[in-house]
This record gives structure tokens, C-alpha cells and sequence, in this order.
């Protein structure tokens, strides 16, 4: 038996929701399938699935065995891809996971310019704001924004993470520029939506540091919503400077308590005030060419202030 061809096999399946679909996918025989996945099982001496005319399904050994099958094809491919990179310039598909608010702002309008430069390597974009695991997602790089935890997982700092606290002109020329953040309870704040139901800034002056529950007429789990409504004058919002940057520049949007830094609190959570927007990959891809390529691209477009900060 060819013990990688089975495993292989073996994960199409799974991955695909039968044999007849792997098989279509890979242009091949279904029956090539089930000889593999037959000679898998009977090596192993269980059943990896249940079988009926329909559908297939993991057995308890299968859902065991499925997620170790996975890992070690990964670290095949890996193997085999730094060989090859070994030489020449970066080439092999770059699994890449991404915060989807900022890569459709920040990233993915460069990446015909980074695939024009590096036409080797080939892209696979996962973008959501779900924490991925790299090890099970099978992901070369991720970009994380905010405060790190900690992990075995190697990062590099592309840029700051910084928030301000901002609010359209009209806005302000209504209801007032707030001077301290004890001024925040008095005005309309637009606030990320948290299970708990806690809206809390927090923010600091040098040693000095202020915490103040705030109240306004909108929440929401995305970020876009926020700025959305801060544009059209509901209130103050707390975002990152790489979402505003751009209509703090046109003065669309206008800077409140700049001599405070800002950063959404939650109760019992303690962070620094400032994290950073980091690259992150596995301590066996710090060699990797093609991570080296992509993460030296974004580092270089960004620029030392990032760009969206230069109007600040």
C-alpha cells in the first residue's frame, strides 16, 4: 500500500463529502478512492467511515484519525515546498489568512502588484475575522490585528494598531467637542457589540488611566457599521486609524481627545493601550521564501508611519 496515496485519498473523501465527489475533483476513478481508502482501513485493522449510498460519515476512529492525516499531508507538502524553494525565486501556493475589513482596505488592492513581482507563487486567501488555527487550517501566514497572546507561533510587527476616538463635524457642531473623557457620558457613542453587553472605553495620559462607560444608539460586531454611522452624524465611534485614516484626511471625519490614547475595555481584561498589526506563521515557515516575500511586501507598502496614519 502507498501510504501517503491513501491518505490522501482518505482526506478527499472526508474533505469532499464522498468518494464520487474526490474523485470528480481530482479527475480520477471513484473505485481508485475506495481501493485506497479499503487498503487504508484494512492496514489499520477499523473503519474510518460509514458508508451508505448517499453519503459517508467519520467514524469515531475516523474523526480521531482525520485531523492526524491532515496534519502530516501538511508537513509532506511543507517538506516538499521548502525543497523546492530552495532554489530560485519563491514559488508554491501561500496559504494566507486575513482580517477581512482590512485586507479588502489594505491588502488585497496591492496583491496584483505583489503576484506581477513574485508570478511563482500562488495565492490562497482566507479571509474572515475568525481566529484561524494554522496547524489545521494548513496556513503559511496570518495577519492579526490588536494584542498578541501568547503562543509558539513566530511574529513580525508590520505596523501599530492604533485607535481614536472620532466623530463627524456635523456631529460635534451639534452637540459639542468632548475635552476629557468624563465628557463621553454626556454624548451618543458608537459601540463594538460584546456578548456581555458591556460598552466600555478606556483610555490613557502618560501614567494616568480613565475607564468610562459609554451609551449610544447603535452596536454592532463590525467596524464598517460603526464608521458608517459616525459619518452620518449619530455619534462618536472608537476605531482603528487604518479604517479612518482616510476621512480623517478629507475631514469627513474629525479627532476628538487627541491627547489620549484610546482602546475598547472589557471588565476584568487587562491590556496594553497599543497593539500592532503582526505577521504571523509557524517557527518551520521562518525560512520560507515565499513567507518572506509576501510578509517583506506588506512591511514595504505600509511604510514606517503606515500610510493610513500620515494625515494624523
Amino acid at each position: 500500500m502507498d501510504m501517503f496515496a491513501a491518505l490522501r485519498a482518505f482526506v478527499a473523501v472526508v474533505e469532499n463529502g464522498g468518494f464520487a465527489p474526490a474523485a470528480r475533483q481530482a479527475g480520477q476513478a471513484a473505485s481508485s478512492f475506495t481501493r485506497h481508502v479499503d487498503a487504508l482501513e484494512a492496514a489499520l485493522g477499523v473503519s474510518l467511515l460509514n458508508r451508505s449510498t448517499r453519503s459517508v460519515s467519520l467514524t469515531t476512529a475516523g474523526e480521531n484519525y482525520y485531523p492526524q492525516a491532515t496534519r502530516l499531508l501538511a508537513q509532506l507538502e511543507d517538506a516538499n515546498n521548502q525543497v523546492r524553494e530552495g532554489e530560485g525565486p519563491p514559488r508554491g501556493l501561500l496559504r494566507v489568512s486575513l482580517p477581512a475589513s482590512f485586507a479588502r482596505m489594505h491588502i488585497t488592492p496591492f496583491l496584483p502588484r505583489f503576484m506581477a513581482q513574485y508570478p511563482g507563487i500562488e495565492l490562497d486567501l482566507l479571509m474572515s475575522d475568525a481566529m484561524v488555527n494554522l496547524v489545521e487550517q494548513r496556513i503559511d501566514v496570518a495577519i492579526r490585528l490588536g494584542v498578541l497572546d501568547s503562543s509558539s507561533l513566530m511574529a513580525r510587527r508590520l505596523a501599530p494598531h492604533r485607535r481614536i476616538t472620532c466623530a463627524s463635524p456635523a456631529y460635534l457642531a451639534r452637540h459639542g467637542t468632548p475635552a476629557t473623557p468624563g465628557d463621553l457620558a454626556a454624548h451618543a457613542c458608537l459601540t463594538f457589540a460584546f456578548a456581555d453587553g458591556e460598552r466600555l472605553w478606556r483610555f490613557s495620559q502618560g501614567q494616568r488611566i480613565e475607564q468610562i462607560r459609554v451609551r449610544g444608539p447603535l452596536r454592532a460586531n463590525q467596524a464598517e457599521a460603526l464608521k458608517e454611522g459616525a459619518l452620518a452624524g449619530l455619534g462618536l465611534v472608537m476605531l482603528p486609524t487604518w479604517l479612518v485614516g482616510e476621512e480623517v484626511a478629507q475631514g469627513t471625519l474629525q479627532p476628538v481627545l487627541a491627547a489620549w490614547q484610546g482602546e475598547i475595555g472589557r471588565p476584568g481584561v487587562t491590556t496594553t493601550l497599543e497593539g500592532g498589526i503582526h505577521a504571523l506563521y509557524l517557527p518551520d515557515r521562518k525560512g520560507s521564501p515565499k513567507v518572506r516575500a509576501f510578509v517583506d511586501f506588506l512591511a514595504a507598502r505600509f511604510g514606517t508611519p503606515p500610510y493610513w496614519d500620515r494625515a494624523l
